[in-house]
């Protein structure tokens, strides 16, 4: 199975509690509200040290501010005691050049949560590299070309970075395969017109390296970007890749084509009318400390519910700041002008269709 991990589809199926409670208190807020995330994403820090072309998160501005390291700790210690099940370190910037992130893993894994990383690989040290491959259950690094040439022209960074990638990977697998340890160390490209002709490249590279996979995902355009570059992509012409890869693919190196993805995009159909997935199923922390519950309307009050620098997650998260934001999505927000493959986008099919069941359901 080439997506052993579930990556082109979705997981919320396997937390039947949660989405019990969620479906049993219909639209009793009392009991809506104390229905908490299963997976939280985090953003550090602001800053970064790349201008990725296709950057979604551009309109953020890249602040260098990060998250206190006392409060994000404390935090994390109160969503796992509220259950929180998982949280990936990303967001606006690069979440290494947080100082301690290294810490705040191992934090999470003292306490409970499976733990994450998206980056770019760059800004990290063997010491940090060893207790983020000894805490995290896996480590996920964008690398968007096949080459140092188009690397550094997608990425807005020097050469010499493409090789620091490498290098770093090829210790994360050393270290790794020496220890016996079973964090998964991924990669993943955003396929774009400028390195489709560099994915086998980069797929034979990592299979080289040993790393598990390889993840080829489209574009989506976010809502706020400032970019448009590459808003209408035609992936149908690229379709043709799927087929390549898999000859690259092996047991121990899989090369995950999210086919499934690429086809939404084209079709840019949505068959549900309501996001049912915010405010619940997951939520997004920013590195300036506001809690959201959609990383599409970031800066939009309608989905901020609270700081973590005045009050608890708890507290944030059965706040009346959220109450509203559910009701607004409930009644007033168009999903049609929500961002095509949003994250939660295969969670809220299968939410809608548990929401809107169909003739014969029962016959199971």
């Amino acid at each position: 199975m080439s997506d052993k991990y579930l990556i082109d589809t979705h997981k919320i199926n396997l937390h039947p509690i949660r989405v019990a409670r969620w479906l049993e208190a219909k639209n009793d807020w009392q009991k809506l509200k104390k229905v908490y995330p299963v997976y939280v994403e985090v953003s550090p820090y602001g800053g970064c040290n790349h201008r990725c072309t296709f950057c979604a998160l551009d309109y953020m501005g890249y602040e260098n501010i990060g998250l206190e390291f006392d409060v994000l700790k404390s935090t994390l210690s109160n969503m796992a005691e509220n259950g929180v099940k998982s949280v990936m370190f990303a967001g606006e910037g690069e979440p290494l050049l947080f100082k301690d992130l290294d810490l705040i893993v191992e934090h999470c894994s003292n306490i409970g949560i499976d733990t994450s990383l998206t980056t770019n690989f760059v800004p990290i040290n063997k010491k940090n590299i060893e207790r983020c491959i000894d805490n995290c259950s896996w480590i996920k690094v964008s690398l968007n070309a096949g080459t140092a040439k188009s690397y550094a022209e997608i990425h807005q960074t020097k050469e010499i970075d493409y090789d620091r990638v490498i290098s770093n990977l090829k210790y994360a697998i050393k270290y790794k395969t020496e220890h016996n340890l079973k964090c998964t160390v991924g990669v993943q490209m955003l396929l774009l017109p400028e390195n489709e002709a560099e994915a086998k490249i980069l797929a034979q590279t990592c299979k080289d390296i040993g790393v598990d996979y390889l993840v080829i995902k489209p574009y989506s355009q976010h809502l706020s970007s400032d970019t448009h570059k590459y808003e209408n992509i035609d992936y149908s012409q690229m379709m043709y890749l799927e087929d390549e890869l898999k000859n690259i693919s092996n047991e121990n190196f899989h090369v995950i084509f999210r086919a499934n993805t690429m086809q939404k995009y084209i079709e840019k159909k949505q068959p549900y009318s309501t996001c049912h997935s915010t405010p619940f199923f997951w939520a997004y922390i920013a590195a300036d400390g506001k809690v959201s519950g959609c990383s599409a309307y970031l800066g939009k009050d309608e989905f901020c519910y609270g700081n973590i620098y005045e009050n608890s997650f708890s507290d944030i998260w059965e706040s009346e700041k959220r109450e509203l934001s559910y009701n607004y999505i409930q009644n007033d927000l168009d999903i049609k002008n929500c961002r095509v493959n949003c994250r939660m986008d295969e969670v809220n099919r299968y939410l809608f269709r548990l929401k809107n069941p169909q003739e014969h359901d029962n016959f199971i």
